[in-house]
């Protein structure tokens, strides 16, 4: 028989997901289908969002360790007997780690919080680039364009390498970065086969009693990456794209009637909105993974 939720100690909540207390060594990460975006949290659900998370963390977690040799906090499979039937598909076992303080950003493409730093300094995170650039243009190599890990309500902020280096030391500094870009290759390389572009993605990693950094938090889902279609790409313009963007887009646009510059949160989403997000991120997943979200656990 399987434990309750209720069997587990509540630790945190997140913008997307709630942490609880298996045992001294696991942790209990249970994803739910609320979205934010500009850092505050929607009315709004996605219908079967953290199912699609938790599938999406899967299929790159187990990616990732057969072709790469990537160390990933997973304990269990997602059908894990201590995961309680109430979040069972939208949850996961994991060993409990000592979490780094830095957001590892991997990007090939400039668009985001990249373009807004390059166009005020020619730069991102420190990282001069080539003059003449514009929305979604391709690096020439990705690079490493660390953040902040900032509070629920608080805004991730760009910061250099160096701080970086400060933060947690210049050996695992270096780890971070190679890792970063080490992953975001191997999985772009990947999605690129698929016919999608990965313009940029965020890892959060630990530390285990070995003191060796380890994959953590979510992986390549369409909350943490950039997913823009290839046969669509063009520089210049804001890209398509199956990820969160959609939403962000909607509610500065015209018809959101919501100013991003004022205090007020975000309006609720649009019936239609809801229903087109939740289709981008399932088709995301299909394309990327090869598989059926209606195959994966508990979904419709």
């Amino acid at each position: 028989m399987r434990p309750a939720l209720t069997d587990y100690r509540y630790l945190a909540s997140g913008k997307v997901r709630e942490i609880y207390q298996i045992d001294d060594e696991h942790l209990l990460f249970v994803a739910s289908d609320r979205i934010s975006a500009f850092d505050y949290v929607l009315d709004s659900e996605i219908p079967d969002k953290g199912r699609i998370l938790t599938a999406m963390s899967v299929f790159f977690f187990d990616f990732l360790e057969r072709t790469a040799d990537t160390r990933n906090h997973l304990a269990g499979p997602a059908d894990d007997e201590r995961i309680p039937e109430s979040v069972l598909g939208r949850a996961l076992v994991v060993r409990r780690l000592e979490m780094l303080p830095v957001e590892c950003v991997a990007r090939g493409y400039l668009t985001g919080s990249g373009i807004i730093d390059y166009r005020a300094t020619g730069s991102v995170c420190g990282i001069a680039l080539p003059a003449g650039l514009t929305e979604a243009s391709k690096f020439s190599e990705p690079i490493f364009t660390p953040a902040t890990k900032a509070e629920l309500g608080l805004h991730d902020e760009n910061i250099s390498y160096d701080a970086v280096v400060a933060s947690v030391g210049e050996k695992r500094a270096a780890e971070l970065r190679d890792e970063t870009l080490r992953i975001y290759a191997g999985a772009a390389a990947h999605a690129s086969e698929k016919g999608i572009i990965i313009a940029d993605t965020k890892f959060e990693f630990g530390v285990d009693e070995k003191d060796d950094i380890v994959l953590a938090d979510e992986v390549f889902t369409p909350d943490s990456s950039r997913y823009w279609p290839a046969d669509g790409y063009h520089e210049g313009v804001v890209q398509p794209s199956f990820d969160k963007q959609f939403v962000r887009n909607w509610l500065t646009g015209p018809d959101s009637g919501w100013d991003r510059a004022s205090e007020t949160p975000p309006p609720p989403l649009p019936p239609d909105i809801v229903a087109a997000t939740r289709a981008r991120y399932i088709e995301a997943y299909e394309r990327i993974s090869g598989l059926r979200f209606q195959d994966w656990i508990g979904a419709a």
